[in-house]
């Protein structure tokens, strides 16, 4: 973050910040097509939310800087018998509010992710951005991820 920016605050998500996380996963070309932003909320939000709040394996990050939500994404703690038997993080649905972004949060939030899976003794953080989003696959690039790997997705 820069200097005479507020730090961000990073702390796991309540169910009271689902309409402002709804409304940065739609936020965007990409999440509009996917995502349901009308009020009140789809109520398939808050059970997955639930979902994620109960699995010890999961948590749903958000930024904040002076008490607005800012930023956010998921982490997801996966155990492997690859790399004998380690786990792995998963991180998912990055997310900066476009007031935000260019400051350095999204730099901050990721370091603060690393940190994260470095406490759960993770010893691989993966993740998927699309193709679409050039500029966060540079963002990625420039934090040290490699694409070492070719994904693939079948929807269902």
């Amino acid at each position: 973050m820069t200097s005479n920016s507020t730090p961000p605050v990073f702390r796991h998500a309540v169910a009271q910040d689902l309409p402002a996380l709804v409304a940065m996963l739609a936020d965007d070309s990409l999440g509009a097509q996917r995502e349901d932003s009308s009020q009140p909320l789809n109520s398939k939000y808050r059970t997955a939310f639930d979902a994620i709040d109960r699995d010890p394996n999961n948590a749903l990050i958000v930024a904040e800087i002076d008490q607005s939500i800012v930023g956010m994404l998921q982490l997801t703690f996966i155990p492997y018998l690859t790399h004998t038997g380690s786990w792995r993080c998963l991180i998912e649905g990055v997310r900066i509010h476009p007031d935000y972004r260019g400051r350095g949060l999204g730099t901050t939030l990721i370091e603060w992710s690393i940190e994260a899976a470095r406490k759960r003794h993770c010893r691989i953080i993966q993740l998927t951005s699309d193709k679409q989003r050039p500029e966060a696959l540079h963002f990625y690039e420039n934090l040290g991820f490699e694409a070492t790997h070719e994904g693939f997705k079948l929807k269902l």
